[in-house]
């Protein structure tokens, strides 16, 4: 995808006619790795030509992405790429911890039942792509990881909210992983030990620990106390 000043020129997806997941998740997608910047106009028109597709499915796509804050729709100037800022990174991470700590603590309810072998193959993953310094392949493991441990909770919509805040902080927030990449999963690990070992309390006060690592440090890159 590629942006011009203010409008968006696309290069589509093989999309469903009969759907408008694909644009959605193209969308998102792009404004979650910077490709589409705060600002850029998104017009009905192009993107229906682009992702050929009637306006339909992608008149559904932008009101999807505007409830989940992405977008912003203004009378007379139509959708824009939402700008994110300090303030709202900092709320979504204390709102992240929360769901995050709930999580864990259901998930070790069930001693991560029926995805404990889920659980230990991310981890394991993850602890192998860290020992070959595999720095690209961690984002995406970092993120099946916390979506497993979501899943294990049994709350399917504990497990939506958490998806959605996820989605949002990899917008606004990107983590030193090659500086942390030891100690994240390792803390990975301990939260998964706990769940796997049924005790909620631990599960829960690990994952703790871990997510406020996360805000410490977003806090020290903008300078804030």
């Amino acid at each position: 995808m590629k942006s011009s000043e203010s409008e968006l020129v696309v290069e589509p997806a093989v999309v469903d006619g009969s759907s408008h997941r694909s644009v959605v998740d193209s969308l998102r997608n792009a404004i979650i790795t910077g490709e589409l910047t705060a600002g850029t106009r998104l017009i009905e028109d192009a993107l229906a030509e682009q992702f050929g597709v009637s306006r339909v499915p992608i008149r559904e796509a932008l009101r999807q992405l505007e409830s989940e804050g992405f977008i912003t729709s203004e009378r007379y100037r139509g959708a824009t790429v939402s700008s994110t800022s300090t303030r709202d990174t900092l709320e979504l991470m204390q709102v992240r911890r929360g769901l995050e700590v709930l999580a864990a603590r259901e998930a070790a309810e069930h001693r991560g039942e029926p995805l404990g072998d889920e659980l230990r193959s991310v981890v394991a993953r993850g602890q192998e792509a860290g020992r070959q310094h595999q720095v690209d392949r961690l984002p995406p493991l970092i993120m099946e990881f916390h979506e497993v441990v979501a899943k294990a909770s049994g709350n399917r919509q504990l497990q939506q909210m958490l998806h959605r805040v996820l989605q949002r902080i990899a917008w606004g927030f990107e983590m030193d992983i090659e500086a942390r990449i030891d100690s994240s999963w390792a803390d990975h690990s301990a939260v998964a030990l706990a769940i796997l070992s049924g005790s909620p309390v631990q599960a829960g006060y690990l994952m703790d620990e871990h997510i406020r690592k996360d805000e410490d440090l977003y806090r020290q890159k903008k300078g804030i106390s």
